[in-house]
């Protein structure tokens, strides 16, 4: 069997140096996504529902800014009314509302630090206790749940938000591109 050699493919250290910049270059796009906000579907698997527990589901999570809170429900059977203020919603005014959404799958970006106060528009849910109150931390880090566990748990139906997932996408990665480049030495 015949091999090409480094000078023969036109590498030579050069080749190399491009492949471990290439890893380099693969190595720091991963810890930037990491480092991206999170996608945090309120409410965890149970969603934005009348059963779901949002005190203990936002208890369980640390909200940054440039997170997205994602809000899936019936469409026609719930909706999402973001209020005005702490006491609109401690009495569920839905009235004074600042923003409606009513598609069954929304997305709220959160933009600066801060709380915000979220309930159901559809009459009678929010008095009975679907509504979220999220405080907004400044600072675009990774969320992390409010617990030290050094592993993402799912209590109460909870689903741990796709940052949760990062580290294990690093892994992996990191050992693809050991394998590369343990491959390509051996060329």
């Amino acid at each position: 069997m015949y091999r090409i050699s480094q000078s023969e493919r036109g590498g030579g250290e050069e080749g190399m140096e491009s492949v471990m910049g290439a890893a380099l270059a693969m190595m720091v796009m991963m810890l930037v996504e990491g480092a991206m906000a999170a996608q945090l579907m309120v409410g965890g698997s149970q969603g934005w529902d009348e059963s779901t527990d949002f005190n203990s589901w936002a208890s369980s999570e640390t909200f940054k800014v440039g997170d997205q809170l994602v809000f899936k429900y019936a469409q026609g059977l719930h909706s999402v009314v973001e209020l005005a203020d702490e006491s609109a919603y401690k009495s569920c005014d839905t009235g004074t509302a600042v923003n409606s959404m009513s598609s069954g799958n929304d997305v709220v970006k959160l933009t600066k630090p801060g709380t915000r106060y979220f309930g159901c528009g559809t009459p009678g849910h929010c008095g009975q206790g679907m509504k979220l109150k999220v405080n907004v931390a400044a600072g675009s880090a990774p969320s992390t749940p409010a617990s030290q566990s050094s592993s993402p748990t799912t209590t109460s139906g909870a689903a741990p938000s796709f940052r949760a997932w990062s580290p294990l996408f690093l892994l992996v990665a990191a050992v693809i591109t050991l394998f590369v480049l343990d491959y390509s030495s051996m060329c």
